[in-house]
């Protein structure tokens, strides 16, 4: 099975690391250095678990700045690009998302869109109207810089925030490829799996802000 991985950071890369054990995987980026690394066996970003899947030589995996070619044939386009949170305006930026969804659907009218990228609660649901198309869903990650691949590979579960076919099979992928065959699998409505996503950020970000404040009271107390 031919997989587009859109994004090559930290998310992006780990999945399509992850995916071409198995399949066939292009990852779809602007960025000619990452592209060059990534065709030259060689991680772009900090990750030992990452870096030595790439130079092993066993992946099928190669990096493109051609979506049509990358689009072409594909069953699924996984989109992991960058939504920056804007606190003044209280929004995620959502264009890069929007604009990779459609110039797939474009180059590849059968293609199966799934959303990695962090978004806001009825999202999918808007795109998917937009679109004209049941077959866009969101699949949340929960992975730590620095140990994508580790976390990917031993998911403490998978949310798939649809209950198609092809959210199904896009679950199986995801498990087959983990080293955990027996993680839980939640299948939820799309905005549940969005939910589930930005809480699961709020609780980090409060853990991150009472263990900093906890250090600077021990500091101040020493």
């Amino acid at each position: 099975m031919k997989i587009t991985i859109v994004g090559t950071g930290y998310v992006g890369l780990s999945l399509a690391v992850l995916l071409a054990r198995h399949h066939e995987v292009v990852a779809l980026d602007v960025v000619r250095d990452r592209i060059d690394m990534i065709n030259s066996s060689h991680s772009p970003i900090k990750d030992t678990e990452l870096s030595a899947e790439l130079a092993s030589g066993l992946l099928n995996v190669r990096a493109s700045m051609n979506p049509v070619e990358a689009y072409s044939g594909s069953t699924y386009v996984v989109i992991a690009t960058p939504t920056n949170y804007d606190p003044l305006t209280n929004r995620f930026d959502t264009t890069s998302v929007e604009a990779v969804a459609r110039q797939a659907f474009s180059a590849n009218p059968d293609i199966t869109i799934v959303i990695k990228s962090t978004i806001p609660v009825g999202f999918t649901r808007r795109l998917a109207a937009d679109l004209g198309s049941e077959r866009v869903f969101f699949s949340p990650e929960f992975l730590r810089e620095g140990r994508a691949l580790h976390d990917n590979f031993y998911p403490n579960r998978i949310v798939i925030g649809s209950h198609s076919p092809e959210a199904a099979q896009f679950a199986e992928l995801l498990r087959g490829a983990s080293k955990r065959p027996d993680v839980p699998v939640l299948f939820t409505g799309a905005d549940e799996a969005e939910a589930i996503k930005l809480f699961s950020n709020t609780y980090l970000a409060m853990r991150v802000a009472f263990f900093n404040e906890l250090d600077t009271y021990a500091l101040s107390h020493t």
